[in-house]
């Protein structure tokens, strides 16, 4: 039996935390019993919700707009896979009409609340697939996202949301909101039962024209790894959130990470094309033919965002997917200096009523880390982070490049069990991790450079090029001078141990690299260098440049100059 009701929410087993009366709004339908799937698969014995902007056959898809409601007659491609894998359907839940909004208060059907407090929003569009799993109704639920949307409201509710590379998941069936960039998304309460929902739920579809064949990066990020974070993140005065991050930061050092701050200007300028640019013409375009007909049917503001579409003509168009090109080969130049990327999901927190009050200005507000990340072809995965000191969640997104996805779930499920936090708003204890299906470590080496190998110098592509990675920046200890060996091409410098009463600390770079490449690496190195064992200021020891003490001379000592960089700066000046 099916039953359409805003105030029938599912109740979750016996086992699982009754929800709150605010949960009276999280449902636009339930299906009584549930949608039973194969009695066999890897996801068999669990519950799921779907977004209602997503098809399941013989339900109406609503998309929150009930005069846009059609009835399909067939099941979305990633929900009959997850059903094929043995999930059964609990039900369809309620969004920001037609996924345009990142807060669940733009929806006929009620305002979602947040999990924690009812006052507050529950961040959107899948604001009733966030809820539903965060109290314990469903094992999981399906959302999408554009902007934020499978991100903003995992932060807001204390659990995991797993924004795929884009086309990594079929998306026929679905009700796009800008198809080009559109995701399928996943909520669970851990990173684990997430990534097990993604095998099932991934694969191409020749049918969904934005469907992709991926290979997924399978090795795991270094352990000493480097994170890029906002120069000047924004908090829009919210000290809660900003104190959160600072946290969130920390923790991610405990596990080797070192913060790199990056200039984030390309990346707002992007997110600030997808509503003031002509890109937003794509929300118009999906929608057309219902919005041109029955535009007086949708909701304020959600009628006023799509109704811009209709100001551009098609150059403007191409002028605006040019620009983006042009933000992308921008920001793509990070990359090189970073193996991730950590923003906070959501910068601030609000409630219901402020949101209405400035619907416009504080949605924007939402969205100021999550906008440009698909329409720069990232992935993503939104973890929780831990509770601000006024009870209410805070969390954090991991951002890779396109294909990252499965390093970034072996952090992220790293990072969130690190937490210390219950699952949730259920109350209930972490499981324990989940393996994930990660190649094993091939074996490497650690090398530290102090000269014309270091990063941005001529010969720091002999590193990269043999898959090297940048483990830290650090020195030496103090045991070391520098020299600047004479009539060397491109110019280098020469290492030597000495007495600690003649020596000083150098700064060196520490890099892994796979011990495959490691002998074609040593071949290169000219006399009279060489690599020996150096102790860094830790006391550490690693693999690194040594000079011959017999070629220092003519050679100038710049030791006090802490290291090459410095030296070849000062040449500059």
């Amino acid at each position: 039996m099916m039953v359409h009701e805003a105030a029938a929410p599912l109740r979750g087993e016996a086992s699982m935390q009754d929800p709150p009366a605010a949960a009276t709004h999280a449902w636009i339908a339930r299906l009584d019993p549930p949608l039973a799937g194969a009695s066999q698969g890897p996801l068999a014995g669990l519950r799921f919700a779907a977004k209602d902007n997503i098809d399941v056959a013989g339900v109406p898809t609503t998309a929150a707009c009930p005069a846009f409601a059609r009835l399909p007659a067939a099941h979305a491609h990633v929900v009959q896979r997850l059903l094929d894998a043995g999930a059964s359907l609990a039900g369809k839940t309620n969004l920001d009409q037609f996924a345009c909004g990142l807060n669940g208060t733009r929806s006929p059907y009620g305002a979602v609340p947040n999990s924690f407090d009812a006052r507050y929003v529950s961040g959107g569009s899948s604001s009733g697939s966030a809820f539903v799993v965060a109290t314990g109704e469903v094992d999981f639920a399906l959302g999408t996202d554009t902007a934020g949307s499978g991100r903003v409201p995992a932060g807001l509710n204390n659990i995991v949301g797993l924004k795929p590379s884009r086309g990594l998941i079929s998306a026929r069936g679905v009700v796009p909101a800008a198809q080009s960039v559109d995701c399928v998304s996943i909520f669970a309460l851990t990173v684990g039962l997430a990534w097990r929902v993604l095998e099932a739920a991934m694969g191409f579809d020749a049918a969904d024209p934005c469907s992709r064949r991926l290979a997924l990066a399978a090795h795991p990020l270094p352990a000493r790894f480097r994170f890029g974070v906002p120069g000047a993140p924004r908090f829009f005065g919210d000290a809660l959130s900003q104190a959160a991050f600072n946290r969130a930061i920390a923790q991610m050092q405990a596990l080797g990470g070192t913060p790199v701050p990056i200039d984030y200007t390309p990346l707002a300028e992007a997110a600030a094309l997808l509503y003031d640019s002509a890109l937003v013409a794509e929300r118009y375009a999906a929608v057309r033919e219902f919005f041109d007909a029955r535009e007086d049917q949708v909701m304020e503001p959600v009628r006023g965002i799509l109704a811009q579409g209709r100001r551009y003509s098609a150059a403007d168009f191409v002028d605006a997917r040019i620009r983006l090109q042009a933000l992308g080969q921008r920001a793509a130049a990070m990359w090189s200096d970073i193996d991730l990327l950590l923003v906070p999901t959501a910068p601030s927190h609000y409630t219901i009523d402020a949101m209405r009050a400035a619907p416009v200005a504080l949605n924007r507000n939402l969205g100021e880390y999550t906008n440009f990340v698909n329409l720069l072809d990232y992935a993503a995965l939104a973890v929780p982070s831990g509770l601000r000191e006024d009870g209410l969640p805070f969390g954090v997104t991991l951002i890779g490049p396109c294909g990252s996805d499965l390093q970034l779930a072996e952090l992220g499920q790293r990072f969130h069990h690190a937490t210390g936090l219950t699952q949730g708003a259920t109350g209930r204890p972490l499981p324990a991790p989940e393996p994930l299906p990660l190649d094993a470590a091939a074996p490497s080496v650690q090398v530290a450079v102090v000269g014309a190998h270091l990063s941005g110098m001529p010969l720091n592509g002999q590193l990269t090029e043999r898959g090297a990675t940048l483990v830290t920046q650090t020195a030496t200890a103090p045991h070391y001078r520098l020299y600047a060996l004479p009539g060397t091409v491109p110019p280098k410098p020469g290492l030597v141990r000495v007495a600690p009463s003649d020596g000083a600390a150098i700064a060196v770079e520490v890099w892994q690299m796979p011990l495959a490449h490691y002998g074609s690496f040593v071949s290169l190195i000219p006399s009279p260098l060489g690599i020996g064992t150096l102790q860094l200021a830790d006391g550490s020891r690693v693999q690194g440049f040594l000079c011959e003490a017999l070629a220092l001379e003519g050679a100038e000592d710049i030791t006090h100059l802490g290291g090459w960089r410095r030296y070849i700066e000062s040449r500059k000046a």
